[in-house]
């Protein structure tokens, strides 16, 4: 624990002063290394404008998380006003990096089964922010896939092992998938290199359909694993319905973009005075199910007309 001074709630907005913004990610760092743009133009209308009023300090792990220690205490001592952190293993680095400095966290699972806030409604703390409550929506999505795969019996589970929320995640998927009398097939990676075991293992005995698990490691191999769902006629599942646009057959979850926004809401509180432990722990409002019907002509399926009627969006 890095002991610090700095108090659990920003002063009310000063006239001409700069809050720092620290944001902390395990992924890659993207082309111009600054945060995610829903994110900054969500601050921009709230106010909060780069190089007027606000300074962003990024730090991104790069699929390391031996990495995200130092990073953490790197934004800490760079006297951050707050720090929005990007998944499990950020959120969970950053507060063992402090006790005191505001953090907003998303797309870091269910906050209470995974150890960030005892509770949603009273997260008490420095942390509050985004939930995924991974328990409901595992069991939907492999409803839905069950759906649009009925004769599906065996089903592969793609998440990163290494990450404590996505494992939980995973756990939520074999409890779900006992009661709808699926067997499931566990593929946990760790790193990149972990993907051509995982994938041989489908080799060896395919499964009748695929979910990923997204987290920063499995975002960055999304690719790999839509080209071999293709290549080897598998139905996936996946979270986010950008995969669907880039091939993808179904996903079910809630708009990246949309908890990014959420989550610059959060921020914009913190800097006008408000302490995060009194800010409850929000979800999403919507969740969206996305369907790339190319997808599943290429793969012989024919989409359901009630999953057609519920989709939010059907890519054609």
């Amino acid at each position: 624990m890095v002991p610090l001074a700095c108090p659990l709630a920003v002063s009310a907005q000063t006239p001409g002063r700069t809050w720092r913004i620290g944001y902390l990610s395990g992924g890659f760092p993207p082309p111009d290394r600054a945060p995610a743009s829903p994110l900054r133009e969500e601050l921009r209308a709230l106010g909060y404008v780069e190089g007027k009023n606000i300074s962003f300090e990024g730090r991104w792990a790069e699929l390391r998380n031996e990495r995200l220690t130092a990073a953490a205490n790197d934004l800490i001592g760079n006297k951050v006003d707050v720090v929005v952190a990007v998944g499990w293993a950020a959120a969970k680095e950053i507060s063992r990096a402090t006790s005191t400095v505001p953090v907003v966290f998303l797309s870091a699972g269910d906050a209470v089964e995974a150890g960030l806030v005892p509770s949603l409604a009273h997260p008490g703390g420095n942390l509050t922010g985004v939930n995924d409550p991974a328990g409901t929506l595992s069991a939907k999505r492999l409803e839905l896939l069950k759906d649009l795969v009925p004769s599906a019996r065996r089903v592969a589970v793609l998440w990163n092992a290494a990450n404590y929320a996505m494992t939980l995640r995973y756990e939520e998927i074999r409890r779900a998938a006992e009661l709808l009398h699926i067997e499931i097939e566990p593929l946990g990676v760790r790193e990149p290199d972990d993907f051509d075991d995982a994938l041989g293992a489908m080799n060896r005995e395919r499964p009748d359909a695929l979910m990923m698990v997204t987290d920063a490691l499995t975002n960055l191999n999304r690719r790999r694993v839509i080209d071999y769902a293709a290549e080897h006629r598998i139905p996936a599942m996946y979270e986010f319905g950008s995969v669907v646009h880039a091939g993808g057959l179904i996903s079910y979850g809630a708009d990246d973009d949309a908890n990014f926004r959420l989550a610059a809401q959060y921020v914009a509180k913190v800097l006008r005075g408000a302490k995060p432990g009194n800010l409850p722990v929000e979800q999403p409002n919507e969740y969206f199910l996305v369907i790339n019907l190319r997808t599943a002509e290429a793969l012989g399926l024919t989409v359901p007309q009630g999953l057609l009627l519920r989709a939010a969006e059907v890519v054609r």
